[in-house]
C-alpha cells in the first residue's frame, strides 16, 4: 500500500495565515500604546502659568529656560522601535522627550524640595488591562480568527 500526500498548497495556506498574523503585529502593539499614551497626556500635571528651568545638565549651560504651559503634556510621545521590533514582535516607546521638558522626571519622581506627581507610571499601571484589551481587540480584528 503506498499513500502520498502533496502539502504544497497546505503550506502556502499556512504561510498566508502566518503573514497575517505578523501584519496585525504592529497594528495591535499601536493600540496598546495609544491607550497609556492617552492617559499620560491625561495624568500628566498641566502648570496654568509657563515656568523658568534651570539645570546644569540641560544643555550644558546652566543658563534658564522658559517652558510654556503645557510643554511636558505636549512631550509625551510613541514611537515605533525597530530596534525592539521584528516580523513577529512589534514594541512601542511611551514616554517623554527630554529635550522638551528636561523637568519630567524630577515631576516624575520628585525631588528633596518638591513631591512627586507621577503621571507615567500610573498611566502604565491603571491602563494595563485596558491596552491588553486594545492589543487583543485590534489583533483579532485583523487576523479574523
Amino acid at each position: 500500500m503506498k499513500i502520498k500526500m502533496d502539502l504544497t498548497g497546505f503550506k502556502a495556506a499556512l504561510d498566508a495565515e502566518v503573514q497575517k498574523f505578523h501584519d496585525a503585529a504592529r497594528p495591535a502593539a499601536q493600540a496598546g500604546a495609544q491607550v497609556i499614551y492617552s492617559l499620560a497626556r491625561i495624568k500628566v500635571p498641566v502648570s496654568e502659568k509657563g515656568h523658568w528651568f534651570h539645570g546644569t545638565s540641560f544643555k550644558k549651560t546652566g543658563q534658564k529656560y522658559w517652558f510654556a504651559p503645557g510643554s511636558l503634556r505636549n512631550s509625551i510621545y510613541q514611537v515605533y522601535s525597530k530596534d525592539n521590533s521584528n516580523e513577529a514582535k512589534a514594541t512601542y516607546h511611551v514616554s517623554w522627550n527630554r529635550t522638551k521638558a528636561p523637568y519630567a522626571w524630577m515631576v516624575e519622581f520628585g525631588t528633596s524640595r518638591a513631591p512627586a506627581h507621577p503621571f507615567m507610571r500610573p498611566a502604565i499601571l491603571e491602563g494595563r488591562k485596558e491596552a491588553a484589551q486594545a492589543v487583543k481587540d485590534e489583533f483579532l480584528k485583523r487576523v479574523k480568527v
